[in-house]
C-alpha cells in the first residue's frame, strides 16, 4: 500500500500567480454578475424594506401629531400600501435601487476582489480580510450615496400621501436634480457618513465569513470527497 503525502502549498504565494485567467474571473464579469445578484436579492426584499420606512414615519407622525397615524403592524402595513396604492407601488423606489447596486454592489466586489488578490495569499489573515472588507464597502458607498439619498427621498413620499399632499418626485432622475439644485454636488453626499459606518460594519461580518466560515466549509467537504 502506498502511502499518500500530503500535498504542501506555499501559502505566501499571491493568488495572482499561476492561475489560468477566465472569463469568468475577470473584473467586468465579476461586476456584472454582483450587480445582476444584487439586484435580483433586492426586488424579492424591497417590499420589506419600504414597509419598515412606511412604519417608521407612521410612528414620527404620531409623536408629532401632524395628522391622526394609523397605528398598523408590519403585515397590516404592506397591505394597506396594496389596498389603498395598488401592488406595484411595494416597489415604489426600485428604480433607485437598480443605480445603487449598479454602483455599490459592484464596485464593493470587484474592490474587494481586486485588494484580496492583489495583495492577499492563498492563506488570508483575519485582520487582513477584515481590512480589505471594510475598505471595499466604504469605497462602494461613498461611491453610490446619492443614488441611496434619492432612494430614502423617494420612500419617504408615504408620509406626504398620509398627509394628504401631492408628492414631489416621479422618478429617480427628478429626485436627484432636486436635490442637486437644493444641495449642490455636496448636498448628494448627505448624511454620508452614518452610511460608510454602516458599510463598514456591514462588510466586515460579509469578509470574515467568506474568508472562515466559507473556506473551513469547503475544506472539510473536500476531506470528505
Amino acid at each position: 500500500m502506498v502511502e499518500k503525502k500530503p500535498i504542501v502549498t506555499d501559502t505566501k504565494t499571491p493568488l495572482t500567480e499561476n492561475v489560468e485567467k477566465r472569463f469568468i474571473d475577470t473584473i467586468p464579469c465579476t461586476y456584472i454578475l454582483s450587480v445582476l445578484s444584487a439586484t435580483a436579492a433586492e426586488l424579492i426584499t424591497y417590499p420589506l424594506d419600504l414597509t419598515k420606512t412606511r412604519l417608521q414615519i407612521q410612528g414620527e407622525l404620531a409623536k408629532t401629531q401632524e395628522v391622526k397615524a394609523m397605528h398598523r403592524g408590519m403585515l397590516a402595513t404592506a397591505f394597506g400600501v396594496v389596498k389603498e396604492e395598488g401592488p406595484f407601488k411595494l416597489w415604489c423606489g426600485m428604480s433607485s435601487i437598480i443605480y445603487r447596486h449598479t454602483i455599490y454592489s459592484g464596485v464593493r466586489v470587484c474592490t474587494y476582489d481586486y485588494l484580496r488578490t492583489t495583495f492577499g495569499h492563498d492563506n488570508l489573515p483575519v485582520w487582513k480580510a477584515a481590512l480589505f472588507g471594510v475598505l471595499s464597502g466604504c469605497f462602494g458607498q461613498w461611491l453610490s450615496n446619492p443614488a441611496d439619498l434619492v432612494k430614502v427621498q423617494m420612500q419617504m413620499e408615504g408620509k406626504r400621501r398620509l398627509m394628504g399632499e401631492a408628492p414631489r418626485f416621479l422618478s429617480f432622475h427628478q429626485a436627484f436634480v432636486d436635490i442637486y439644485r437644493r444641495g449642490g454636488i455636496v448636498g448628494l453626499w448627505q448624511g454620508s457618513v452614518p452610511g460608510l459606518q454602516r458599510a463598514a460594519l456591514v462588510n466586515l461580518g460579509k469578509a470574515k465569513l467568506v474568508n472562515i466560515e466559507l473556506l473551513w466549509f469547503l475544506h472539510k467537504l473536500f476531506q470528505i470527497v
